[in-house]
């Protein structure tokens, strides 16, 4: 902002505060802490020994990355969140962010995390551009096109869970590769959750999030359909088919009982067809990809 004062020159005032508050609303900072958590999980899943250095490249070469990502996405949507309820604040909406600025920290931000990533090892590196790369020049344009879009979105949303196991192996093998479909799967439930409850302010902007472009039976089906395929999923370590990634028959229990609780959740949605209970099956899949991930790495600790 600039001020001026009787017998002197422009000053520039900076609100370093307001700023920080937008750059974190522009990076999704909640989010991205989320995400880096689940990558933090597929490392310490991976290792016997922690490496300090790798631990803190991958946590902050990966939030660098997915802010950068959730930057450009919100510098390419900047039009469509103006005519949302949930975006209509956010800083590009707002002006309070310009879109050279936001194209700016995107950009710099996306260096900075390959440039970390790569210090690990290349293929960490790689998949982190890749998650990138997909989010932001496939997934986020083809949201307005087609439902499609969830699909290739669970691609760039699956890396960061064994992104953590490729950063302390320089490896890409079933073991990450479980990891990946795990949450490769868990992403249908969740986002066509979201896309149930928040479906008005999606058709203000012409976003098809949906399967069948309605919160209808089919499209609630298919939620209970991909629930119980990350829940079988997510305890097929058990069968000893997946390389060094295990399970103990108590983590088995624990993921079979928190699996209950989504499915729940999953059926109740079928059931209602209501919002509320779409709103509570996302926190039901967030609880969920949370204590899963939790209890893989206290499996393989304790």
């Amino acid at each position: 902002m600039m001020k001026t004062h009787s017998n002197s020159l422009p000053v520039i005032s900076f609100d370093l505060v307001s700023f920080l508050g937008d750059f974190l609303q522009l990076t999704k900072f909640r989010l991205a802490v989320s995400v880096v958590f689940s990558s933090v999980a597929g490392y310490l899943i991976a290792v016997d020994q922690i490496e300090v250095s790798i631990l803190f490249g991958l946590i902050f070469g990966g939030f660098a990355m997915v802010g950068a990502s959730n930057a450009f996405n919100q510098w390419i949507e900047r039009d469509k969140d103006a005519l949302m309820d949930r975006t209509k604040n956010r800083p590009l909406p707002t002006g309070r962010i310009n879109n050279f600025t936001a194209l700016l920290i995107a950009s710099l931000l996306t260096l900075l995390g390959i440039l970390i990533l790569n210090n690990i090892n290349f293929k960490t590196a790689f998949f982190g551009a890749l998650s990138i790369i997909i989010y932001t020049c496939i997934y986020t344009p083809l949201k307005s096109v087609t439902s499609l879009s969830v699909f290739v979105g669970a691609f760039p949303g699956a890396i960061p869970f064994m992104l953590g196991w490729v950063a302390a192996t320089g490896n890409f093998g079933i073991e990450p590769g479980v990891l990946f479909m795990v949450q490769f799967f868990w992403q249908f439930p969740h986002f066509w959750a979201i896309g149930w409850m928040m479906d008005d302010d999606y058709q203000k902007a012409g976003f098809k999030m949906l399967p069948t472009g309605k919160p209808d039976r089919v499209t609630a089906f298919q939620i209970v359909f991909y629930t119980i395929w990350t829940i079988i999923i997510s305890i097929s370590p058990f069968t000893q088919y997946s390389g060094s990634l295990t399970l103990s028959i108590g983590a088995v229990v624990a993921l079979i009982l928190i699996g209950v609780y989504f499915l729940y959740h999953a059926l109740k949605l079928m059931q209602k067809k209501s919002k509320e209970a779409a709103r509570k099956l996302i926190y039901a899949s967030i609880t969920y990809i949370s204590l899963l991930q939790i209890i893989y790495v206290l499996d393989k600790w304790i």
